[in-house]
């Protein structure tokens, strides 16, 4: 068996995309195409009375604007009652639910005539009572569960523990609105012949596309066919089929022609989701020695009117740290929004800031060192229920990264360090994300040259899996990486999970050595070499064995800042973190992943907010100009380490634990406890600006 996995290969699809042969989405070559445009939008809430389409449907080349007044109306559910799947609007009714919802669609020969006749469409709208303040609603505040388990969560006697403490903290923290903003932004063409439907979508789940599709338009799934080779960036946004997707298949179906519309970068706020806004109350309380007596944590987040959408921040507090007395509370509160979504590690980043900051705080006011009390609380079983963890690196992580970054040489006390007129400072927290496994399936095919050809039904998020899984199934059979290809988005192709909740690496890289260990075997039943393709397919699924454990990655992340005492601005000067994330396919794409979590961390801690026109009820960041996202000059030295060979059987059969997301988490609290070590000033609410620390 040859040794491929883990070896840091460079991406198998890289060269394709700098020199422009990937094609994305919005680029499939299909004849006849019309372009569309969307219309949005520009009140919060109200009912349509009215739309104007005359002077864009008079411009040459414009084809038609669809509107709820003469679009078709869809055969089938577009948004059936057991959900599954976001809500969404595809232009048919009248009702406005929130600023930046698609309203119409201008359809023409060009992309350029097509924008402009969008330009034009008048929509008139009587307007409703609305609030986008998350303060008005939250009298209204519900329970709701997430991830199977229930909103409230309780063990021992926490209010009992809070009476009795020798040190108490407790404290508000917030999160804001943030967006995803992926370079490429959603794309959808479709391509309708009788009642088959072929759709080029730049989404991270295919198959859930195709599902929603096949609903709204009342046709077998087999009819629909969803092709994704390249997505330009997803983070969680292309997780869902959203509007836009049903629109360009309702105008390709009513106009007889294929339409493929692509959201402009204002639209890609608001319609597509985002992270939500939290507020976090956490009560802590510890002995002198640092011993953790009681934790409540309590995470109330904003959704839209119209779905359900919870950002499940307070369920880290139920896994990190070890406490007799634990209270955990996940409350919702819906506003005239459009809904949120997953957004890289949703949940464990934000709740991750106030959890690890409050850590923070209360190992600085008991003198203890943030490792220390950390270390103090070690959770050797999941807090939650006591199952044991299929594997827990966490200690070596805070080895590793503490003596890569100098954690020794740390000054407890702020404001005593200082370069060249910036004060400095450093802080550190923990990282962990679930280590996720679902059904998955691939087929794998000997050619008789030797060549082998391996497909499964994934989308490459970015994340390398082109690259991987081909590693995966070189090692798996024996045969030099050189000789794999591996294919993947294509719905016509076994069946795979989304790619979100860093799950893909785990499910698809179980499936694909389970077909490549049935390919083997039929290889190894014929009396030589074949003289035709021989064919394998194989599937897995989690055993009933998995669900007697706690199943985590672990990290820990270390941060300095450089702060300007006179401007307040903060920098990053350097990060280091320390990764267990089970067994590594690729140490190059790895460390990628890894690299981007914590840079993106840096955007969490000092940049990203969706800010509301609280009047209009409209978000006003809306393009990458006043939406601010880490730059060059903002990242300067990013360091992730990682355990090359974390082993665990349990995990799931590839031994693999995804990785795309708990490189955020913790970062963002790192970050803020670094400026608190250099300021003596606690930020409690995202993003830390200079208004914030002067």
């Amino acid at each position: 068996m040859s040794n491929e996995v883990g070896k840091p290969y460079p991406r198998a699809d890289g060269r394709a995309k700098v020199t422009g042969q990937a094609r994305y989405s919005y680029e499939w070559p299909v004849a006849g195409v019309a372009y569309g445009v969307l219309v949005t939008s520009g009140v919060a809430r109200g009912r349509i009375t009215a739309i104007d389409a005359g002077a864009a449907e008079r411009e040459p080349g414009v084809i038609a604007v669809l509107s709820p007044s003469n679009a078709m109306k869809l055969p089938g559910d577009a948004n059936p009652a057991d959900g599954g799947d976001r809500v969404v609007q595809a232009l048919q009714d009248d009702r406005v639910l929130y600023s930046n919802q698609p309203v119409a669609v201008a359809i023409a020969d060009t992309f350029e005539r097509a924008l402009h006749a969008a330009a034009l469409v008048r929509v008139h709208v009587e307007p409703a009572p609305f609030t986008v303040r998350i303060e008005d609603e939250l009298h209204a505040a519900f329970p709701y569960d997430a991830r199977g388990q229930p909103a409230d969560h309780l063990r021992g006697d926490v209010e009992a523990a809070l009476r009795r403490a020798e040190h108490k903290l407790e404290a508000e923290y917030e999160t804001p609105p943030e967006i995803h903003s992926p370079l490429e932004p959603h794309a959808t063409v479709a391509v309708w012949n009788g009642d088959r439907l072929t759709v080029y979508d730049a989404t991270q789940g295919i198959f859930g596309v195709r599902k929603k599709l096949a609903r709204a338009f009342a046709v077998p799934p087999a009819n629909v066919r969803v092709i994704t080779k390249f997505v330009g960036g997803g983070f969680g946004c292309k997780g869902s089929a959203w509007s836009h997707v049903l629109i360009a298949a309702l105008a390709a179906k009513q106009l007889g022609r294929p339409v493929k519309i692509a959201l402009t970068r204002p639209q890609m706020f608001g319609m597509v989701g985002g992270r939500p806004l939290t507020r976090q109350k956490i009560s802590a309380a510890a002995t002198s020695e640092g011993k953790l007596t009681a934790l409540r944590h309590q995470s109330t987040s904003t959704t839209s009117r119209f779905d359900d959408f919870l950002e499940p921040a307070a369920l880290v507090s139920r896994h990190q740290y070890k406490c007799d007395n634990l209270e955990t509370k996940l409350r919702l509160v819906r506003l005239d929004i459009g809904t949120p979504t997953y957004m890289r590690a949703p949940g464990e980043s934000s709740g991750s800031f106030a959890l690890e900051s409050a850590i923070d705080e209360l190992a600085h006011d008991l003198g203890i060192d943030p490792i220390d009390f950390r270390l103090n609380n070690y959770a050797e079983v999941d807090p939650a229920d006591g199952k044991p963890f299929s594997s827990k690196s966490l200690r070596r992580c805070y080895e590793l990264g503490a003596e890569r970054f100098g954690w020794q040489k740390r000054t407890r006390r702020p404001e005593l360090v200082a370069r060249a007129g910036k004060l400095v400072g450093t802080g550190m927290a923990t990282a962990s994300y679930p280590a996720n496994f679902t059904r998955a399936s691939a087929l794998a095919r000997m050619n008789p040259d030797g060549t082998v050809l391996v497909q499964s039904g994934a989308v490459d998020i970015g994340t390398g899996t082109y690259t991987v899984m081909a590693q995966v199934a070189a090692e798996t059979l024996g045969v030099p990486y050189e000789s794999v290809k591996f294919d993947l988005g294509d719905t016509e192709m076994p069946e795979a999970p989304r790619s979100g909740g860093s799950i893909t690496a785990a499910s698809v890289a179980s499936a694909v050595e389970a077909a490549c260990r049935a390919l083997r075997e039929k290889l190894s039943a014929l009396r030589g070499p074949p003289d035709a393709p021989v064919e394998a397919r194989g599937e897995a699924a989690p055993s009933e064995e998995r669900k007697k454990y706690a199943l985590r990655s672990f990290g820990a992340q270390f941060a300095e800042v450089e702060v300007d005492p006179d401007l307040g601005m903060v920098r990053v000067t350097r990060m280091v973190g320390a990764f267990a994330g089970g067994r590594i396919l690729n140490a190059r794409l790895a460390r990628s992943q890894f690299m981007g979590g914590m840079v993106w961390g840096i955007g969490m801690a000092l940049h990203e907010h969706a800010v509301y026109d609280e009047k209009l009820g409209r978000i006003m960041t809306r393009d990458l100009a006043d939406y601010h996202v880490p730059a060059h000059k903002d990242v300067v030295a990013i360091d992730p380490i990682f355990i090359a060979v974390e082993r665990d059987e349990i995990v799931d059969p590839a031994g693999v634990k995804g990785i795309g997301e708990i490189g955020i988490t913790g970062a963002a609290a790192a970050i803020a406890n670094a400026v608190f070590n250099a300021t003596g000033k606690r930020v409690r609410s995202l993003p830390i600006t200079p208004d914030k620390l002067l």
